[in-house]
C-alpha cells in the first residue's frame, strides 16, 4: 500500500526517491553505516568533505558534548580526492542511491581541482562547503562575504559537470544575502545550515574543551535557528533548498519541509541513532498516511 504515497522529489534536476540524505561529516562515505542502514532506502548519501590533497585536520581534543548537541573542530580531516575516487565512490555505486559529494578547499583553485576531478564520475550533485577559511582572503570563510560567495560559485559552475549546491554558513548577519549571492553565481541549489560557531570551557582544567578553542555546534539545540534560516532562504531564492540542523526524527524533518526545504539532511542524530535517516523516512511516510497526503510536494513550503 505504501506505493500510494509519493515521497520522490526533483532536486536541482535530480530525481530523489525521497527527500532524505545524510549531512556531510556525520556519515563518512557510507561504509561506516552500511551494516545498520540499508543505503538503498536513502534519497541520497552526502559524503564527508573531500579536498584536493589529504588533510590531517585539527589537533585533539576536537569533539565535545554540549547541552542539546555537540561541538566539533575536526578541521575537515579527509583522505584527499585520489583515494576518495578509488575507494569511496565505487563503494557507494553498489547502492541504489544518489551520491552527493561534499567539496572543501582553502583557495578557489583547490575547490576547482576537486570539481574537475569529479567531472567524469557518476555522481548526482556537488555540495560546496564554503565555510572553509579562505587562505587568500586572510582566513575569512568564503561563505561570509557575498562577493566571495558569488565569485566562487561562478568559477565552480564554469567547471562542474554536475549540479552545484552551495552549503551556506549560518555565521552571518543575513543568510538570504548569501543565498542570493550563490543564486546570482549560478548555483543550482543551496544547503543550510552548516554549524554555528561555539565554545566550551572545562572549568576543572580551566581551559578550552577543544584544542581549537572554538568549534561547530550541531544537534537539536540549533534546530530553531536552522528552521528560521531555511524558511527565509526558501522565500529569498528560486533554487531548491536542502535543510539541515538538529533533525533527529520525522517531526523535525517535516518542520524543514513545511518551511520550504525540498530535501533534508540528518547529521548529528546519526551518532546516537545510526538508524535515524530510516526512522525519518518511515516517519514522514506515516505522517502522510495519517493525514491523507498523497504527494510530499503538498507539504513542501506549505506554511506561508
Amino acid at each position: 500500500m505504501g506505493s500510494e504515497r509519493n515521497l520522490s522529489v526533483d532536486f536541482a534536476g535530480i530525481l530523489m526517491k525521497n527527500p532524505v540524505t545524510t549531512a556531510s561529516g556525520t556519515f563518512g562515505s557510507g561504509a561506516e553505516y552500511d551494516e545498520f542502514v540499508d543505503l538503498n532506502q536513502l534519497g541520497a548519501v552526502t559524503t564527508k568533505g573531500v579536498a584536493s590533497v589529504p588533510w590531517e585536520g585539527n589537533p585533539t581534543p576536537r569533539i565535545c558534548e554540549t547541552y542539546g548537541g555537540m561541538l566539533n573542530a575536526i578541521g575537515l580531516q579527509n583522505p584527499g580526492i585520489d583515494l576518495f575516487v578509488k575507494r569511496d565512490i565505487p563503494f557507494l555505486k553498489q547502492y541504489d542511491t544518489n551520491i552527493i559529494v561534499n567539496v572543501c578547499g582553502k583557495t578557489p583553485e583547490e575547490y576547482i581541482e576537486v570539481v574537475e576531478r569529479l567531472a567524469e564520475e557518476d555522481i548526482a550533485l556537488l555540495e560546496i562547503n564554503i565555510s572553509c577559511p579562505n587562505v587568500k582572503a586572510g582566513g575569512i570563510a568564503f561563505g561570509q562575504d557575498p562577493k566571495l560567495v558569488e565569485q566562487i560559485t561562478r568559477r565552480i559552475k564554469e567547471k562542474a559537470r554536475q549540479p552545484v549546491m552551495m552549503k551556506l554558513s549560518p555565521n552571518v548577519t543575513d543568510i538570504t544575502e548569501m543565498a542570493r549571492a550563490a543564486e546570482a553565481g549560478g548555483a543550482d541549489a543551496v544547503s543550510l545550515i552548516n554549524t554555528l560557531t561555539g565554545m566550551k570551557i572545562d572549568i576543572n582544567k580551566r581551559t578550552f574543551a577543544l584544542a581549537n578553542k572554538t568549534g561547530g555546534m550541531s544537534g537539536p539545540a540549533v534546530k530553531p535557528v536552522a528552521v528560521r534560516m531555511v524558511y527565509q532562504t526558501a522565500h529569498a531564492v528560486k533554487i531548491p533548498v536542502l535543510g539541515m540542523g538538529g533533525i533527529s526524527n520525522a517531526e523535525d524533518a517535516l518542520e524543514f519541509l513545511m518551511a520550504g526545504a525540498t530535501m533534508v539532511a540528518v547529521g548529528t542524530a546519526n551518532f546516537h541513532n545510526p538508524m535515524a535517516t530510516i526512522d525519518v523516512i518511515k516517519g514522514v511516510e506515516a505522517f502522510m498516511k495519517e493525514n491523507g497526503v498523497k504527494d510530499i510536494k503538498e507539504l513542501i513550503g506549505c506554511v506561508g
